[in-house]
């Protein structure tokens, strides 16, 4: 597990976007297939300008404890020194893998 002094830059899909936040925890999760990450650094600038994509961000993830990111949405995680503006792109370039389900129930399928 991270010590509260680094910062780590995850980057993922999310309902066909790219999501860049800056956290400081970052870890496999007890549940099969996903990451998680908690304790969100938000850039707290003291400049008049507010950038809309990060302020869409912290209320989209306000009151989040900690998210559970599915493995297979992950593109990137990086250590980085310090953290940024965290931002939502558009993934137009980027393919998700191909989600393939391991067990479930099979009665849609005959067998001769």
């Amino acid at each position: 597990m991270a010590t509260s002094s680094e910062i780590y830059k995850v980057t993922f899909l999310n309902k066909g976007k790219v999501y860049e936040l800056f956290v400081r925890q970052v870890f496999q999760s007890d549940l099969y297939g996903f990451i998680e990450v908690e304790d969100y650094v938000f850039d707290e600038v003291t400049q008049v300008v507010v950038d809309p994509s990060e302020e869409k961000l912290k209320n989209e993830f306000a009151g989040v404890r900690r998210s559970f990111i599915p493995i297979q949405s992950v593109i990137r995680i990086d250590e980085v020194e310090k953290g940024g503006v965290s931002k939502i792109s558009s993934g137009d370039n980027i393919t998700p893998l191909p989600v393939s389900y391991i067990g479930g129930k099979t009665d849609h399928v005959k067998s001769d």
